[in-house]
């Protein structure tokens, strides 16, 4: 008999626990939040109507311990567990713990995670169910010489990926023989920490890919239906930046061929639930060919990019998943659904673009952003974000009549974004959404890498602004004031910090007589343009002098764990030779020599724990 679900925790965090108990409120459902000690405070605590702390702030010790969340789900009388979709939802042992604790599991069968679950396997079956695989080697010998040898047989560029990951973890392209050793090393400790497998498969690199994932729904009562394609191909380092659906340049007769695919292969597996099949596309001919199309993967819960599904088709697939969930057929046959305008979706991350994207943490002292558009989000003004988790702040989801409309739409709400003191990437999405070959549909996972730093916004604001903003601090009395002085064109700011001198326009018409304030001017403002922020205020300048640091002294860009040292005081180095690999954020972050010297200090040890702005190497040139 099935039971409808009264009381539902959600293992998850940030916006996807907020998403999920927002939907799961609306239909009457009591929702229970979990949160580690970073998130005490967090969004998804303050709206869930109950919540349990779990454990410490690294996830492996509180949103991935299976345990402590069936604990909390029977302490708080919760009858269902939803994972969210981060990676407890493709984790058989958990949901058949879930099952086995006589609670609701809201997600697929375990038998069905398993199946599609690792990246190898899946594409064995999918290969048996007649969808075409990309080529590459998926067996079980891991000994790197054996995999450098089959790289060698594919041919490079290769791409290696761990048969457990997700989220653009656990995978390196390779380019030459000679970087494969390194590329897999790196590969499979990022795989180990973020899954707890490090088994990697090798795969041909497709040189112009274009990333199309189709969404899928089953129930318990046989159905099974798709809900179009979804285009990813926006990618940075393997992650997923910009979305959109449906994608542009597939036909109604590619659309078929793909959709039609994916529901076998969600077919093959007897599929219950959310889920997404991921194909790769070769884009070289300019249009997506219908024999380049291969099967990549499958995604067995539902992706962070849903919403651009939900919009262009009217549903809302986290209720879907809570009414199968307890038992009920899906609500719409497949003759029902329908494509209606077309949705994008950025993702808006705590990171600096003008210094490699590196993670941005700290507290949200100002965060508005344009509620013209959808936004799913699990911050707020006030709101930490904490080097512990992935630095996601908020997804903008953009629906208009077509892909130009929700394109314009999309970059309107991004440049009336407001955050600080916090770097975002809100100005870099503009500039993509603007650039040439985006605009015009010619995409593929490589174009924002080919546009290089043209992407990269500027640093400083505009100047026009600055300029006119300054004008009310140029006539403040100053120490050695004179009546018969000319009136001062310039003025020096305090932006973020940084001393900027600006030149004031000069005006047609200059009354002679000075100027004095009838009260105080500001003491600073917020000056923002291009979906960027930041703080402006009359620079005040200091005794003394302050050095910058040592151009050879390697800071830690960010609080995080060494994981690799690769250097001893007195080696030689050259320009751009790794030195030591930094573990934050559920990423790897290389730090290199700036120039060809030699090691004169090294603070850093494999395992330990650093805080930002550490000194953990220091090179000095050799004559």
């Amino acid at each position: 008999m099935n039971k409808v679900i009264q009381s539902l925790l959600i293992a998850n965090r940030g916006e996807i626990a907020c998403r999920i108990i927002r939907t799961a409120q609306a239909m009457g459902i009591r929702t229970v939040a979990v949160y580690s000690d970073a998130d005490a405070k967090a969004m998804h605590v303050r709206e869930a109507d109950a919540a349990v702390r779990i454990g410490a702030s690294p996830a492996r010790e509180s949103y991935l311990a299976g345990d402590k969340i069936i604990a909390a789900a029977k302490a708080k009388g919760a009858d269902a567990i939803h994972p969210g979709y981060g990676f407890l939802s493709e984790n058989a042992e958990f949901a058949q713990a879930v099952i086995d604790a006589g609670l609701i599991w809201v997600g697929p069968n375990p038998d069905s995670i398993t199946a599609m679950g690792l990246k190898d396997a899946a594409k064995k079956l999918m290969a048996e169910a007649g969808v075409r695989v990309t080529p590459g080697y998926m067996g079980e010998n891991q000994d790197p010489a054996f995999l450098s040898e089959r790289a060698a047989e594919i041919g490079y560029p290769v791409l290696i990926k761990a048969v457990a990951g997700g989220g653009g973890k656990g995978m390196r392209k390779v380019d030459d023989a000679a970087d494969f050793a390194d590329a897999l090393a790196s590969c499979q400790r990022e795989a180990s920490a973020s899954f707890g497998n490090a088994h990697v498969l090798i795969e041909k690199y497709i040189q112009r890919p274009r990333h199309i994932e189709v969404q899928v729904f089953g129930d318990t009562h046989g159905n099974i239906v798709h809900l179009f394609e979804r285009d990813c191909s926006l990618q940075r380092r393997h992650q997923k930046v910009i979305e959109e659906a449906p994608a542009p340049g597939v036909t109604p007769y590619t659309r078929e061929l793909i959709c039609g695919a994916a529901v076998r292969a969600a077919k093959a597996v007897n599929y219950v639930g959310a889920g997404t099949i991921e194909f790769i596309a070769d884009s070289s001919k300019g249009f997506i060919d219908p024999d380049l199309v291969w099967f990549m993967e499958m995604n067995t819960r539902l992706q962070v990019e849903h919403p651009v599904t939900e919009e262009i088709t009217g549903v809302d697939l986290v209720e879907w998943q809570l009414r199968v969930a307890s038992g009920e057929p899906l609500p719409l046959r497949q003759d029902e659904l329908s494509i209606d305008g077309w949705a994008m979706e950025a993702r808006l991350y705590a990171e600096d673009p003008a210094k490699g994207f590196l993670p941005s943490v700290g507290r949200l002292e100002f965060f508005e952003l344009d509620g013209s558009v959808r936004i799913d989000s699990g911050v707020c003004q006030g709101s930490e974000v904490s080097p512990f988790y992935d630095p996601m702040m908020a997804k903008m989801i953009a629906h208009d009549l077509d892909r130009e409309g929700a394109i314009r739409s999309l970059a309107w709400a991004l440049n009336d974004s407001k955050i600080w003191p916090v770097k975002n990437n809100a100005a870099f999405l503009i500039n993509a959404l603007e650039h040439p070959d985006f605009a015009s549909g010619n995409i593929d996972t490589g174009l924002l890498q080919r546009a290089g730093d043209a992407l990269i916004p500027d640093e400083a604001p505009d100047t026009y602004y600055l300029a006119r903003s300054a004008e009310q601090y140029t006539n403040q009395a100053v120490a050695g004031f004179r009546l018969n002085r000319d009136r001062n064109h310039k003025a020096v700011l305090s932006v973020d910090g940084i001393a900027t001198i600006v030149e004031i326009p000069i005006l047609a018409y200059v009354d002679p007589r000075p100027f004095v304030f009838s009260q105080d001017p500001p003491k600073g403002f917020f000056q923002t343009g291009n979906g960027q922020t930041w703080w402006v205020e009359p620079y005040r300048y200091a005794g003394g002098t302050h050095a910058s640091a040592y151009d050879g002294d390697i800071l830690s860009p960010m609080p995080g764990r060494i994981i690799a040292v690769d250097v001893a005081v007195g080696d030689r180095v050259t320009k751009g030779q790794k030195l030591v690999t930094l573990e934050a954020m559920k990423m790897e972050h290389s730090l290199t020599a700036p120039f060809d010297g030699v090691v004169a200090e090294l603070n850093a040890e494999t395992g330990a724990q650093v805080q930002v702005e550490a000194l953990l190497v220091r090179i000095e040139v050799v004559e």
